[in-house]
């Protein structure tokens, strides 16, 4: 930059929720914006918060933050929220930058927009969310794509899907990958032994983690489970499978497919852990299996492999790319029965677990939050050198 005069840029956080477990966008956002902030100590980031804040996310003195309601929760709320407060926020205050990093942002300003877009899932399956969410996102997100000054794709799978569903110049989208907290490390043989214990009745386990919801392809994931533990006899007796996530919206037939399980008994729901618990459960587990049918990244993918956990995932979307070469066991996940046969080959073979550990943690050195921070310094630049 050329210019002397303080720099101050407006960043939508309305995803850093106070006392809540951050998940998918919040984590982004948290672990982007923290290095961000300390990265730029020259700059002045006015932080928008669409409720009561946290003041933990305030990640230094050059954060200056603001509440503006009503909170958005609701393809309504989101309306008046963006076209609305930040709009007259952004016309009162006119930053040199406005940053968003939830996929949305506000038609109703002429400041460059930066805009990251962690996916295009309700594009390719609409159903998937309720009908307020679908008109909203068809008709605004377009629109906030073709508006923004710079987009921010969180793989290079859901950057290539942008410009092909959009019609967006590649040139104008960066891609800033996710990366694994620092807590998931590999853990010694007595850690994982008391995870075990408390977890999975001292059995060896299969591990998902996520959010239930239509995406993440549950239900195909507990009849190929069923399915794996029909065909291997009694030396797949001892196997587990743990779910470990909130229950998000349209869980219906995830739980009827659960209903529908010869092997009840050997499925166990959590529900939503502690970090730490969370880190112990990745590196106890045998393997990590996450298998949805569309992912814009798949942070659970480099956070098992962070833990010297095995991964099987999906052989769609972004997951390939995510895993990198040889880092995971591949397969359809439209067909339980592919499922199932990688399941069985991780439950088999110990030398193809390790093959996947040590290719895993090679895998990780593509992945660094502060590097993603950097990423999207430079689109804000390149934002306002081409206002």
């Amino acid at each position: 930059m050329t210019s002397t005069a303080p720099l101050h840029i407006a960043v939508n956080t309305r995803f850093l929720l106070p006392g809540a477990h951050l998940e998918g966008i919040g984590r982004f956002s948290y672990e982007t914006l923290s290095r961000l902030i300390a990265q730029h100590p020259d700059v002045t980031f006015h932080f928008l918060f669409d409720r009561a804040f946290d003041k933990r996310y305030l990640f230094g003195p050059n954060v200056v933050p603001h509440v503006l309601l009503p909170p958005a929760r609701h393809p309504f709320l989101f309306v008046a929220w963006f076209e609305g407060a930040v709009a007259l926020w952004l016309a009162r205050h006119r930053p040199a930058a406005f940053l968003s990093l939830d996929g949305f942002t506000t038609l109703a300003t002429s400041v460059p927009r930066v805009t990251v877009i962690h996916d295009l899932a309700f594009e390719h399956f609409p159903l998937d969310v309720g009908l307020l969410q679908r008109k909203y996102y068809h008709w605004f997100m377009p629109r906030f794509a073709r508006a923004s000054a710079q987009l921010v794709a969180v793989s290079e799978a859901t950057k290539a899907d942008i410009v092909q569903t959009y019609s967006i110049k590649p040139d104008k989208i960066s891609v800033a990958y996710n990366a694994p907290a620092e807590l998931f490390q590999p853990q010694s043989e007595e850690a994982q032994r008391e995870i075990r214990r408390r977890f999975s009745h001292g059995q060896p386990y299969f591990l998902f983690v996520g959010a239930l919801q239509p995406r993440k392809n549950l239900g195909n994931l507990l009849r190929a489970f069923d399915l794996f533990k029909a065909q291997g006899g009694p030396e797949a007796s001892a196997a587990q499978l743990l779910i470990v996530g909130r229950k998000a919206w349209k869980a219906g037939p995830i739980l009827e497919a659960y209903q529908q399980m010869r092997h009840q008994n050997a499925v166990h729901f959590t529900g939503r852990v502690a970090d730490a618990e969370l880190a112990g459960l990745y590196a106890a587990a045998l393997a990590a299996v996450y298998v949805p049918y569309f992912e814009g990244f798949g942070i659970p993918i480099v956070e098992a492999q962070a833990s010297g956990c095995p991964v099987l995932t999906s052989q769609v979307s972004s997951m390939p790319e995510v895993a990198g070469e040889g880092g995971a066991e591949l397969v359809d996940p439209h067909a339980p029965e592919s499922i199932a046969v990688g399941l069985a080959r991780l439950w088999e073979n110990a030398g193809v677990r390790q093959q996947l550990v040590v290719q895993g943690q090679q895998n990780l050195a593509r992945f660094s939050w502060a590097r993603s921070a950097e990423v999207l310094w430079e689109a804000v630049e390149k934002a306002i050198g081409g206002k």
